[in-house]
């Protein structure tokens, strides 16, 4: 998975000739402070680049140009030390192609009640230097995130980390590079979409191979590599008593390895970030990739199945955002309901391809009839996911707009033993009931594939929807059936008016 401290973010001060060098000289010291407390703090993932003061309508456009064009900037944070007449950004903001976070703080956490006097008020002005600026992105119909509160604030930092950790999904995307395996699952809408519009909104491409393509380089992957994967599985999973060394599934086994190998090489010889595959095409291949996607999850790959390209893209951006966090993120589906009054839950699955970065223990390596496909049993990684906040995500077509609706959940750790299920799971309460939160998703036609996340928010998938610049829904805790239906048609309304 990436490494986020590669990536950077440019902290661009603002103010103005007007107060003197012994002042410009002061704000510079403040924000190389501000810029030395941000990359020493754990919170921040990135990092944080000190750049001179800009003063004039010049240096503005000269620092921002040089942003757009360093490949490892992510975005930028602004602030206005002082007042920073906000004509002078115009030109910077127009070509600015980086997601912006404006910072609103100050310096000095507290009024200097017995000291305080004109000087310390011309220097400390971001009351109002802040506010000048922000008239004009406003003026200009950037989207940027505002951040309000002192530097050195936790809740200050943590906001700040969420919108590095979404712009990293971000850059991500751009240029990245996904692979459909044939094509979406017959009939089926939400996982289709216009990857033409995908790739010019978004800034990724999705093409098409034919499962033989896959299929070739498969079958030339080498006994030895095949060996020394299997006895990767031997160390890592608890391997079911058919698989082993000796058992009737231990070629089910080796096909599985070689598949996992074969993907593997083609993904990295086509520099593809994710994938997509469909039980309705495996012409050639011995049977569903399951453990393969599984450990492709695991090691950063986006990943869906049935075709649906948005959501292995959604996946990948969200385990980018989600480096270096504990827990994981994993392609999911709603796959069946408990409607006990006293506890009602949602079991989340799919046929085989959960990430193993949610398991809470060690996964069972398991083989078992898959009921759909014709091919051999496929291999897969059996678990239980682990209890707590978590949310599902899921970016849909909407024909005149992507929409990225989220749904905050609570996991459930499970008291049942599930023997006859081979699949991995998870159990999740739905925000804000169980009625409300279903009944929200499929008025806002989410899909029925999702990105589960454990270490994500919705404010990283808010921030990272405004960089995007599409609608996000979300459904929480606060969340009303009428609010959203209004919220629903007033966002129809905006997009039409804005087409």
């Amino acid at each position: 998975m990436m490494e986020l401290k590669k990536l950077a973010v440019w902290f661009i001060t603002g103010s103005q000739h007007l107060y003197g060098e012994e002042t410009l000289k002061q704000v510079a010291d403040h924000s190389q402070t501000i810029v030395k407390s941000l990359n020493a703090a754990s919170l921040i993932p990135v990092e944080v680049v000190f750049k001179p003061t800009v003063k004039t309508p010049e240096e503005i456009y000269q620092v921002i140009m040089e942003a757009n064009a360093e490949k490892n900037v992510i975005g930028v944070i602004t602030w206005m030390h002082t007042f920073s007449p906000a004509k002078m950004w115009i030109n910077g903001l127009k070509i600015l192609q980086k997601p912006l976070l404006h910072l609103h703080t100050q310096f000095n956490r507290d009024i200097p009640w017995n000291e305080i006097d004109m000087d310390f008020m011309n220097l400390n002005q971001s009351a109002h230097g802040d506010r000048e600026f922000g008239f004009i992105v406003s003026r200009l119909r950037r989207n940027r995130k505002v951040v309000v509160g002192h530097w050195q604030d936790e809740e200050t930092l943590k906001s700040i980390d969420a919108w590095t950790r979404a712009a990293a999904g971000w850059h991500d995307w751009q240029g990245a590079k996904f692979v459909r395996f044939g094509d979406n699952m017959r009939y089926v809408a939400v996982t289709d979409g216009d990857k033409v519009e995908a790739e010019y909104k978004f800034g990724y491409s999705v093409n098409t191979h034919g499962i033989g393509d896959l299929v070739k380089v498969i079958n030339e992957v080498g006994d030895a590599s095949v060996d020394k994967l299997i006895q990767e599985y031997e160390d890592s999973y608890t391997l079911s008593k058919s698989l082993l060394k000796g058992g009737e599934g231990r070629q089910s086994l080796v096909d599985a390895a070689r598949i996992e190998l074969g993907l593997k090489q083609f993904l990295e010889a086509g520099n593809f970030k994710g994938f997509s595959d469909t039980f309705e095409d495996l012409h050639g291949m011995i049977q569903l990739p399951g453990i393969a996607a599984q450990r492709m999850m695991k090691a950063g790959y986006g990943f869906a199945g049935e075709g649906d390209w948005k959501t292995s893209a959604l996946v990948r951006a969200m385990k980018v955002m989600g480096s270096g966090l504990p827990g994981g993120n994993s392609f999911m589906e709603d796959y069946t309901y408990h409607f006990d009054p006293a506890n009602q839950m949602v079991l989340g699955s799919h046929m085989l391809e959960i990430c193993e970065s949610i398991a809470d223990g060690k996964p069972s390596c398991e083989v078992h009839p898959l009921g759909i496909g014709g091919k051999a049993d496929p291999v897969r990684l059996v678990f239980n996911s682990g209890a707590g906040a978590a949310l599902n995500a899921s970016i849909i077509d909407m024909g005149n707009r992507f929409r990225l609706l989220v749904n905050e959940v609570e996991a459930v750790k499970t008291t049942e033993t599930l023997p006859k299920l081979p699949v991995a799971r998870v159990l999740w309460k739905p925000y804000p009931d169980m009625k409300t939160g279903c009944a929200a998703w499929i008025l806002a036609g989410g899909a029925h594939h999702t990105c589960y996340s454990q270490n994500l928010t919705s404010e990283h998938l808010e921030d990272f929807a405004d960089m995007a610049n599409i609608e996000c829904v979300l459904i929480g805790k606060d969340t009303k059936l009428s609010q959203l239906k209004n919220e629903l048609r007033w966002s129809e309304v905006y997009y039409q008016l804005n087409k």
